[in-house]
């Protein structure tokens, strides 16, 4: 056999033999063992590497499918395990073939062609990971280098391709990045590094770099190359830039070349020719255009600049180097196209997106030189003749010259210099103010953010320095120069107003009045004069008053103990503002008052700004005058000086000197036609014309109360046109900023804000006004357009809600009734369009306008509020009875109309428009309403459910929630405290009757979604409404007879039971819907039966005279129901709470049955005997046999298994009603299948813990002691062993489940003996099953020892528990399992703790392993790390830890049992400490427990461990210790020691 291999080497060499079958006989020889060559593998190598060498050498012609076959064979031999053997066993392999691989991959980069590229990367790959075989590489640094040029090229070509992105590639290029970095460190002469990375690498990994920040990641790419080995590559590039190009090595040739080229000429020339240029070098290649598309090179230069500049200071940055780093700073600088702008070389004009990337570099470069302190003002100035000081000098006057306000970066870097020194921009501090704030139109919230930073940052540089007023003039300065536009923004936006309310606090009083007395001059002397018929001049009018007001609204108030010379400095302030701005613009006005039909521009503006200081002036000078008792109150000298009544003081002719009556009135007039400031600001007026007249003291004559309805009156209609007006805007809460668009949301915000001023002084009509409105807004469906940086501002929309969800819109009692009566009348709008004969339909009678719908509310505010309303006591009782009669009629005609059968058909739009009205009350607060509301209410939504009815084309789900939405309202009105109110228009029958009729005639519409959750909760609704209403005519005693017979007879003869009879059968969704209102009223029956105490027997006899027939009727109505049913069909879902509430009613009629015959008052005297006989017996009994049938493979049903299990335990609690021979055995069989179904999870168990522990009570109240020893012997086998044998772990968790459950009953006498007899063999089980089921195990040995407390009397069957918890898994665990096991653990140790102290004292070494398994686990959890990630998982980790501080304080309180080991325990927390950074929420836990322990430890105790603990750890315990020293022990720790 060996003979006949034995040539393949001739063969391979032969060139006869053809290249497929050399490639077949090579990989025989290489994978046969009968195939004998001397040094075969070398030779196998050689050959493919002497094939492929003299191939791509141009020695030998091979087709293109054999050369890739060779790859092939060749990658098969560099990952084959036979190589790795060998290479493990020591053998020696020469590879001659890697400069191949350099070149296939160049050719790949210059053909562009990636398609057969794998094969070599994977053999390249195969290389480098193998250490032996990586050392070639490595042994020569220039092939490396070569190589990763050459992949970081090709990595380039597949990023800027539209292929999509594999990690073949980005794998073995971040694998060669970390053997170069290997190499690099390892490297003696830095010049020769340095010659490597800028000559072969610098180029094409910035370019990668740039590729990978920058590519736009699809679907298709490989997420690990986007998520992982992007950021990975990223990282080695700038190890490899940072460790190749600023070594420290070259520390001092960077600096003789930064710092020569600032020496004279000639000696510069001789010294660099003999040192090397690095920084010449750098960036010659950095700005080289010819590695890439210009373009794309600008692009990489830009980001590029920030990184070199970065790791430059990482490198070299020390106090120093700080003037080597600044000129790096220059010479990086140079690099950008902006720079040559700084002396206007630049012809060619940036791009916004070249300015953006610029300027985004030099806010890098700015933040660099900021964080690293590379400027000092001092330094700079006394040593370097200002040189830094000069240069920023002039890139700050560049940025200013060349505004781009339109980028953030260009804020951004204005912010920067004023950082650095604000001298640097104060010379053009008056053209920065005018470029960056007020002529800029900044309107993007991207943009707006780092603007407002800028304009903070120069106001607190200036209030710093106490130099606001220079601020200020320059802005004032810039406000007056011609606007560049038509319409500038506001000067100061909200942000801002509260930054410069900020500075405002912290400046002296005289500097703001220096401001404020130089906004007054300017105004007087350059504006006033020039700013008839001129637009401009107008605008910058508005611009100064409303800075102005800004100012004089934020500074800081007078009060008394202001200094006198401020506060009259104030005084005058306020005298020269009205008496040479504020009078001369009123006269303006009142001369070109008969303009008001075609105003102006500017007098639109100048009316704005007029009135605007007028508010602002007499509400300062009221604040003053309450706040300062040193100031005298110009506008109280004003009114006290007229001698006309008080109403007539407050017009404000009278306080304001030189205006009279008929001059303010012509004012007034031309300011109500402008949508903007000014008139807003009248509203303001009036506004402080109410609020005076309510804090006069003295008694307000009719005279005030009719200002007061005149001054309300115009602030509500001031705004009536506008807020009809479709269009409207976000208003961002400047007054100066109103115009049309913003007006109808500043108005409406003005309006609901004082509502309460406002309402008492309303009229009626004005009030339902304001309520229409109110709904109007809240009604529209029209899209809000609020971007996302205006959620601050305010909008009509976001006043309405708020209001609606407000606590005091219920206490507006006027405005509360008529917003439901527009609500009604809306509704009966939507109703009309439904219909033409709407007239005689219940909704449209509810919102008729001659009734007095609210008399008892709206009287008694006519009386008090509104004069103009005269008294109607005589007529308010007669008018209040006509309204509870038309209440009546309508209530019998929703019955008359849903008896007839003809309800109104919706459309899907109508039904739409109702949900939101719908919406609309359920916000509203429905248990505080009146009783007419409360009735109108019932009314309106009864009427919805009976008396209409979805189209047979609308959505079927839809109209299920609309009917949901009604009862849902139905019900939350019988909570109310008016709910009495509905029983005075009809009986409480009548409404059960409409409901249930209208339910019965819509089921057949629903036969389509009986599946469905919304079924569910429809059912569920409609059997909520039923009970409360129920409830309460049992509570409230209303007609309990009469509406108890009436609704049971309507019941029992309603159409479902007469088609019953005919042997017409029921569909699916009547048989449910007729079951609900039966099953309500036997659940309420029996409840109410059950809470009567002896005193009240008529009461129980009426309530049990109703239940039987209501129990017969039901169980028919079950029997009707289930002939539906075929054979095998499983019971319907909505059946078995039926039957167990019949059931429930059956059991307490005869208990009560039972009792009238012991006391000689059965109900049936003819027939005692019947007494005890239950109404079907057969219906529970099959019930109970197909429950069983379907348990066991209900699986994760929770829904069925709730309802079964509630009706198994009402079942099993009566003995004889288990048919034939079976008993509790039988239930308890059924439920140990069941929990080890393939179905029933830990969490499906969890969910039925409840109702599985009712029905194992049950079970065991009622079983005999065998039968309770065979449970037992059922339970103990399903702890064998066998069942891990058989893979069957669902029998153990189902054994484990029973335990658990039997610990929750309340066992006695011999079945607590047979239970605890079996304990010892139960724990001995639990701890050889503790692998398959961890938790369930854990949470039943707690419960054990918890309750066996007296009961497990030998020590060894308690520590056991131990052998379980040291057993159990900790780590690499999931938040949601590592909770679970915690806190398992946690209760098992804690029950030992408390229960068994003796045992534990015996076993302390166990009890505190397994405890400092928990503390680990926590520290290890708890670790700090730079993301904390989900925040719920964080918070289950400060929870354990809470339980583990918990636990050492419970061990603390042994302080006799513990104190040897105390020293053990801070030994092991202190050692795992030292291993971990905690989070500073977790070490706080820890840290106040382990202080606990520390109070045991005596003074020898500290010294033992200050001696023993090694270096590091004994560092982190004397911390610890003097943090407990100083923080624990001299507040807590002599407590002990003290009487």
């Amino acid at each position: 056999m060996a003979a006949i291999y034995s040539g393949i080497h001739l063969k391979l060499k032969s060139a006869k033999t053809s290249w497929e079958d050399k490639i077949k006989l090579a990989h025989f020889a290489w994978i046969s063992h009968q195939c004998f060559l001397p040094n075969k593998e070398q030779v196998l190598l050689d050959w493919v590497s002497h094939a492929l060498v003299s191939y791509y050498n141009k020695k030998l012609e091979l087709e293109d499918e054999i050369v890739e076959k060779l790859w092939t064979y060749l990658d098969n031999i560099l990952h084959s395990r036979k190589l790795q053997n060998l290479l493990k066993d020591g053998k020696t392999i020469n590879l001659s073939f890697l400069i191949v691989i350099n070149e296939r991959i160049s050719e790949t980069c210059v053909q562009k062609s990636h398609g057969n590229v794998g094969t070599v990367l994977s053999c390249c790959k195969g290389i480098l990971s193998t250490p032996p075989l990586a050392i070639i590489y490595t042994a020569k640094c220039e092939l490396m280098v070569n190589l990763l040029s050459k992949l970081s090229w090709l990595a380039c070509q597949l990023l800027t391709s539209e292929d999509a992105v594999t990690s073949q590639l980005f794998d073995v290029l971040q694998l060669t990045f970390s053997q170069y970095l290997l190499i690099q460190r390892q490297q003696i002469n830095p010049n020769r590094v340095f010659g490597q990375v800028t000559s072969h690498l610098f180029q094409p990994c910035l370019l990668l770099r740039h590729l990978l920040m920058a590519r736009v990641w699809t679907p298709a790419d490989d997420g690990r190359v986007r998520q992982h080995l992007s950021r990975e590559i990223r990282n080695q590039v700038e190890a490899v830039l940072q460790a190749g190009i600023f070594q420290p090595e070259l520390l001092s040739s960077y600096r003789e070349e930064l710092l020569l080229e600032r020496e004279p000429q000639e000696k510069k020339k001789r010294a660099l020719k003999t040192i090397l240029l690095p920084v010449n070098t750098v960036l010659s290649k950095l700005c080289d255009a010819s590695f890439c598309e210009p373009i794309l090179q600008v692009i990489i230069v830009a980001n590029s600049v920030p990184l070199l500049y970065k790791l430059f200071l990482d490198s070299y940055c020390k106090a120093e180097n700080h003037m080597v780093c600044f000129h790096m700073f220059t010479r990086l600088f140079g690099c950008l196209r902006i720079s040559h702008l700084q002396e206007d070389l630049w012809q060619e004009t940036l791009s916004p997106v070249d300015w953006s990337t610029e300027l985004l570099a030099v806010e890098q470069l700015l933040n660099l030189v900021l964080s690293n302190d590379i400027y000092n003002v001092a330094a700079d100035r006394i040593r370097h003749k200002e040189t830094q000081f000069q240069f920023y000098r002039k890139l700050a006057e560049m940025l200013v010259n060349h505004s781009q306000a339109s980028i953030p970066a260009w804020f951004r870097c204005l912010k920067a210099l004023i950082s650095l020194n604000h001298l640097i921009v104060e010379p053009d501090l008056d053209d920065l103010v005018a470029s960056a704030w007020i002529d800029a139109e900044v309107s993007e919230p991207r943009t707006k953010k780092p603007q407002e930073t800028l304009i903070s940052a120069m106001f607190q540089t200036y209030t710093k320095l106490r130099q606001f007023p220079k601020l200020f003039e320059e802005v004032l300065s810039v406000i007056y120069r011609p606007a560049a536009d038509e319409l500038r923004l506001p000067v100061l936006s909200a942000g801002l107003t509260e930054k410069l309310r900020e500075c405002l606090l912290e400046l002296p009083p005289n500097q703001i009045l220096d401001i404020l007395f130089l906004m007054l001059e300017k105004c007087q002397t350059l504006i006033i004069p020039d700013v008839k018929d001129d637009s401009d001049m107008a605008l910058k009018l508005l611009s100064v008053s409303s800075v102005l007001h800004t100012f004089l609204f934020n500074m800081k108030s007078l009060d008394n103990v202001t200094p006198l010379p401020v506060v009259l400095r104030t005084q005058s302030l306020l005298d020269k503002m009205q008496r040479e701005v504020i009078q001369p613009l009123l006269d303006l006005l009142k001369d070109h008052w008969a303009e008001e039909n075609k105003p102006g521009l500017w007098l639109e503006k100048v009316s704005d700004s007029a009135l605007l200081l007028v508010y602002t002036w007499v509400e300062l000078d009221t604040l003053l005058s309450i706040n300062c008792s040193k100031y005298v109150s110009r506008l109280a000298e004003a009114a006290g000086g007229v001698t006309e009544c008080a109403a007539e003081s407050w017009d404000f002719s009278a306080l304001l000197p030189g205006v009279d009556r008929q001059c303010w009135k012509r004012v007034v007039r031309l300011s109500s036609n402008f949508c903007s400031a000014s008139k807003y600001c009248l509203e303001l007026l009036m506004f402080q014309k109410i609020k005076k007249i309510l804090m006069q003291t003295s008694f307000q004559t009719e005279a005030d109360l009719h200002t007061l309805q005149h001054a309300a009156a115009f602030i509500l209609h001031s705004g009536r046109s506008s807020m009809s007006m479709e269009e409207s805007e976000p208003w961002n809460g400047n007054i100066s900023a109103i115009n049309a668009l913003t007006y109808p949301a500043a108005h409406w915000y003005l309006v609901v804000s004082n509502l309460t001023i406002l309402i008492p002084h309303l009229s009626l009509k004005d009030v339902e006004y304001v309520a229409d409105v109110l709904l109007k807004i809240l009604s529209s469906t029209k899209a809000l357009g609020v971007s996302a940086d205006q959620d601050s501002f305010i909008t009509a929309e976001k006043v309405s809600k708020a209001l609606l969800h407000s606590t005091f819109l219920p206490e507006i009692k006027v405005l509360h009734c008529a917003f439901i009566s527009c609500i009604i009348q809306q509704c009966a709008s939507v109703l009309c369009s439904a219909t033409q004969g709407v007239a005689d339909q219940p909704i449209q009678q509810l919102s008729a306008d001659n009734i007095p719908w609210h008399e008892e509310v709206l009287s008694s505010c006519e009386m008090v509020g509104m004069v103009e309303a005269q008294s109607k006591n005589n007529q308010s009782k007669d008018e209040a009875f006509h309204c509870w009669t038309t209440m009546e009629k309508i209530a019998q005609h929703i019955l008359l109309l849903t008896r007839a059968g003809s309800p109104v058909t919706l459309e899907e739009d109508q039904i739409e428009s109702f949900l939101h009205l719908l919406e609309i009350i359920s916000a509203l607060k429905l248990d505080s309403l009146f009783p007419s509301d409360h009735t109108r209410c019932f009314l309106l939504l009864l009427s919805l459910v009976a008396n209409t009815r979805a189209n047979v084309s609308c959505s079927k789900l839809l109209s299920l929630k609309f009917l949901i939405t009604c009862f849902h309202l139905l019900t939350c009105l019988q909570t109310g405290r008016s709910v009495n109110s509905i029983f005075k228009v009809f009986h409480g029958s009548d409404a059960l009757e409409a409901v249930v009729t209208a339910l019965f005639a819509a089921s057949k519409c629903f036969a389509d979604v009986l599946t469905t959750p919304d079924w569910a909760e429809f059912l569920q609704v409609i059997q909520t409404f039923l009970e409360c209403f129920l409830q309460t005519i049992v509570e409230k005693r209303q007609s309990l007879k009469l509406n108890l017979e009436k609704f049971t007879f309507f019941l029992v003869s309603c159409k479902p039971y007469a088609d019953a009879d005919r042997g017409k059968l029921w569909n699916s969704a009547v048989s449910q819907l007729l079951l609900v209102p039966l099953t309500t009223l036997c659940h309420v029956l029996t409840l109410y039966l059950q809470q009567q105490s002896e005193k009240k027997q008529k009461l129980t006899e009426m309530l049990s005279v109703f239940l039987e027939p209501t129990v017969l009727q039901t169980g028919t109505a079950i029997q009707l129901c289930l002939r539906n049913l075929t054979k095998d069909q499983p019971l319907p879902l909505a059946f078995i709470p039926s039957i167990t509430t019949l059931l429930k009613a059956d059991l307490s009629y005869m208990s009560t049955g039972a009792l009238m015959k012991m006391e000689g008052k059965q109900e049936n005297p003819k027939d005692p005997g019947k007494c005890r006989e239950y109404s079907h017996t057969e219906l529970y009994q099959k019930f109970y046999i197909q429950i069983l049938r379907e348990l066991t493979s209900a699986g994760g049903h929770l829904q069925f298994l709730h309802s079964a299990l509630q009706f198994l335990t009402v079942f099993c609690s009566v003995t004889d009603l288990y048919p034939g021979e079976e008993t509790a055995l039988t239930v308890f069989h059924a439920i140990k299948k069941l929990l080890a179904g393939p179905g029933t999870t830990v969490q499906v168990i969890q969910d039925l813990e409840i109702p599985l522990t009712e029905l194992m009570t049950q079970l065991v109240e009622s079983c005999t002691t065998e039968e309770f020893c065979v449970m037992m012997r059922l339970v103990l086998q399903g702890l064998e062993v066998s069942n891990i044998w058989k893979q069957n772990p669902k029998e153990v968790l189902s054994a484990v489940t029973l335990i658990k459950l039997l610990l929750s009953c309340p066992l006695t006498g011999e079945k607590e003996k047979a239970f605890w007899f079996t304990s010892p063999q139960i724990i001995t089980a639990l701890v050889l099953l503790i692998s398959t089921i961890v938790v369930p195990i854990l949470e039943t040995v707690a419960a054990l020892l918890r309750q066996g407390e007296e009961i497990l009397s030998n020590p060894h069957h308690v520590t056991l528990a131990f052998s379980i918890l040291l057993t159990v898994p900790l780590d690499h665990l999931k938040m949601e399992e590592y909770e679970s096991i915690f806190l398992g653990i946690h209760e098992v140790l804690f029950s030992i703790l408390q229960c068994h102290p003796k045992v534990m004292l015996k076993a302390a070494p166990s009890f505190l392993n397994s405890f400092n398994r928990l503390v680990v686990s926590v520290m290890h959890e708890g670790r700090q790390k730079g993301d904390r990630g989900n925040t719920d998982e964080f918070g289950v980790v400060l929870k354990c830890a809470h339980l583990i501080e918990r636990m050492y304080s419970h061990i603390a309180a042994k302080t006799e049992e513990f104190t040897v080991f105390s020293v053990f325990i801070v030994a092991q927390y202190v050692i795992e400490l030292q291993k971990v950074t905690l989070h500073p929420s977790v070490k706080k836990h820890l840290t106040e427990g382990i202080y606990h322990i520390l109070d045991l430890c005596i003074e020898r105790d500290i010294k033992f461990l200050n001696a023993s603990l090694q270096m590091g750890v004994r560092e982190v315990f004397k911390e610890l210790y003097n943090d407990y020293t100083h923080y624990h022990k001299t507040k807590h720790g002599d407590k002990k020691y003290t009487a």
